[in-house]
């Protein structure tokens, strides 16, 4: 019997200082039975680090040949190529160049540690990846605010976080590891 995706619903009210982005999006978000917790929610943040109108989920570990996220043009021109984790080489060579700007947000400090270590190099030919690493500390403070139902206000400043909902309130701080975000 093959297991089904947990489906979560998320408004986000942003105020982003850092890029004069104001305004509120909503979407539905559905949890592969393989996918934690954690790494749904940095989903969200890298929604509410990159908002736009046109910024999409996509099919994600369903889909071998799309990003977590993207926003492509009505030409089919990629702008932006969101991943997460700590994919194979191959698979950040082709985000870089198939879109405009591909992002990578790290999670899971000891094993980005050591795969920074392997890859930095090598990925430091692309003038258009942006890595960000997000903590362990800050994951574990976005699972604070997993509910089937999330309405979140997302405040940020000098790549700052403030997120919140009615009980609780995080800070979360990425640190860029190639580019700026």
């Amino acid at each position: 019997m093959t297991l089904k995706s947990t489906i979560y619903k998320a408004s986000l009210q942003i105020a982003d200082m850092d890029r004069h982005h104001y305004q509120d999006h909503s979407f539905t978000l559905a949890q592969h039975p393989s996918e934690t917790l954690r790494r749904m929610m940095v989903r969200v943040l890298a929604y509410a680090i990159y908002a736009h109108d046109d910024l999409s989920f996509t099919k994600g570990l369903c889909a071998d040949d799309e990003p977590e996220l993207w926003h492509v043009q009505p030409d089919n021109t990629i702008d932006i190529w969101i991943e997460l984790g700590t994919p194979d080489t191959k698979r950040i060579k082709k985000a870089c160049s198939r879109a405009r700007q591909a992002i990578l947000l790290c999670y899971g400090d000891n094993a980005v540690s050591v795969w920074w270590k392997q890859n930095e190099r090598l990925f430091s030919a692309f003038d258009n990846l942006t890595v960000i690493q997000i903590s362990d500390e800050d994951c574990d403070a976005l699972e604070q605010l997993v509910q089937r139902t999330m309405h979140l206000s997302v405040n940020r400043q000098d790549n700052q976080f403030m997120i919140s909902n009615e009980d609780t309130t995080v800070d979360v701080t990425p640190s860029a590891l190639q580019g700026k975000f």
